[in-house]
């Protein structure tokens, strides 16, 4: 492990706030601190990024190892304001869900975890050794429990993990790859100063107006969601709403379209109430693919937020005729959640999609039936999981019926049975 980032000097009194600017992950950040405010509480509780774990706290356990302009740091032992234009990486940084750095795809395969505790203190310690240290990639397996005992494992797992470093040390002889989450983006962090968000909200991520491309989720989604709604309107004044994407925004709660780009690209941000906090998200969506004749639509989204939460939806929109001249909308989704929003799991966030898709057929259905804008508002993470809770208790007490009924079903008698001659 290579040495500590010289010390910035304090430029502020005790007691005082100051802005200290950095760059985390790639992405520049503003943050309000205090002079003895450490750098693992400001990316924990300001930035949002959890990854960095904190142990003992005196700079002994390693578990709060960071990148500091390259070099690996205790988080605990730096002062935030130590790090102003300071670049730093956290494990967030090191890969993502669905392209991981070689390092976790090799703890991943090595079962180089127990309790996972001490996990990105020994992924991050590890990159430092491969890329920074002075045999690098060239390190010998013998060698790996002296190098590696910056971290300390409390389940005492170091098999897995010694033999994940020293297979992707095997597998990159001419050097380490680079972190692979890495984005050039400016974000405003929550700030402790006058101008902080409401309790509970992250602030949107805002330098990703810089980007124009949308990816296709791949690989298995975090949940999926289908809603099908009886609406009152006529089939094409319902799907006129659904191709003017300005109005389908303002019918969709916390959407908001910012622009719109060549190629079917639309720019937005979205506030989602999802547990105890609303995330704030900003993004890109694309048409994939749509037929105004059989009323279908296919269309890409993600977004992103300061905390390190993504998203992506591959979303499907049909309407057919309804009774009585009406129409059914049907809404599904495949959702890929990575970071903090993947840790409220996978019931939660299908409920609240659910719920904000049953949200979005209400509105245009009114948006069609009076030709105005609807008027949508964002319920708060109290109300959603009031709804939720509901909901679920719902769903438990049917099927509880349907147990119920089917324990009480008269049974089929079965016929005698015949006895041979000595029975």
């Amino acid at each position: 492990m290579t040495g500590y980032p010289r010390p910035r000097p304090a430029r502020v009194g005790p007691g005082e706030a100051t802005d200290v600017r950095m760059t985390v992950n790639g992405a520049e950040v503003t943050v309000a601190v205090t002079p003895r405010m450490h750098l693992a509480d400001v990316l924990r509780e300001q930035v949002g990024l959890t990854g960095t774990h904190l142990g003992c706290e005196h700079g002994v356990c390693g578990m709060c190892t960071v990148l500091v302009d390259g070099d690996a740091a205790r988080a605990c032992l730096l002062l935030a304001v130590q790090c102003d234009g300071a670049e730093v990486v956290t494990v967030e940084g090191l890969g993502r869900a669905d392209d991981q750095h070689p390092l976790q795809r090799a703890f991943s395969a090595h079962h180089g975890l127990q309790c996972g505790f001490c996990t990105p203190g020994m992924l991050m310690s590890s990159y430092d050794l491969l890329a920074n240290g002075p045999r690098g990639t060239s390190v010998t397996p013998e060698e790996l429990p002296a190098e590696m005992s910056g971290v300390l494992c409390r389940c005492t797992g170091y098999r897995g993990i010694l033999a994940a470093v020293a297979d992707t040390a095997a597998a990159h002889p001419d050097g380490l790859p680079p972190p692979a989450n890495l984005e050039s983006r400016t974000v405003l962090a929550r700030s402790r100063g006058p101008a902080a968000a409401e309790p509970g909200t992250e602030q949107p991520a805002s330098g990703r107006a810089g980007a124009t491309e949308v990816r296709v989720p791949s690989g298995a989604p975090s949940a999926s969601v289908a809603v099908s709604s009886a609406l009152t309107s006529d089939i094409d004044d319902v799907w006129a709403v659904v191709l003017d994407f300005r109005r389908l925004a303002r019918c969709l709660p916390g959407a908001e379209l910012v622009e719109t780009l060549d190629g079917g690209l639309f720019r937005g941000r979205a506030r989602v109430p999802l547990g105890p906090v609303t995330l704030a998200f900003e993004g890109l969506a694309q048409v994939l693919d749509s037929d105004p004749g059989q009323h279908r639509m296919r269309l890409v989204a993600q977004g992103t937020d300061v905390g390190g939460s993504a998203t992506q939806a591959d979303i499907r929109l049909a309407a057919r005729p309804g009774p009585d001249g009406g129409t059914v909308l049907e809404a599904a989704a495949d959702l890929h959640l990575t970071g903090r929003i993947a840790q409220f799991g996978r019931a939660l966030a299908g409920d609240v999609s659910r719920r904000m898709f049953e949200q979005l057929a209400r509105a245009v259905d009114e948006a069609a039936r009076t030709g105005a804008d609807p008027v949508v508002s964002v319920p708060g993470p109290a109300r959603v999981l009031l709804g939720v809770a509901r909901d679920a208790a719902r769903r438990v007490a049917a099927e509880a019926v349907v147990r119920l009924r089917t324990r009480l079903r008269p049974r089929p008698r079965r016929g005698r049975r015949a006895h041979g001659p000595n029975g």
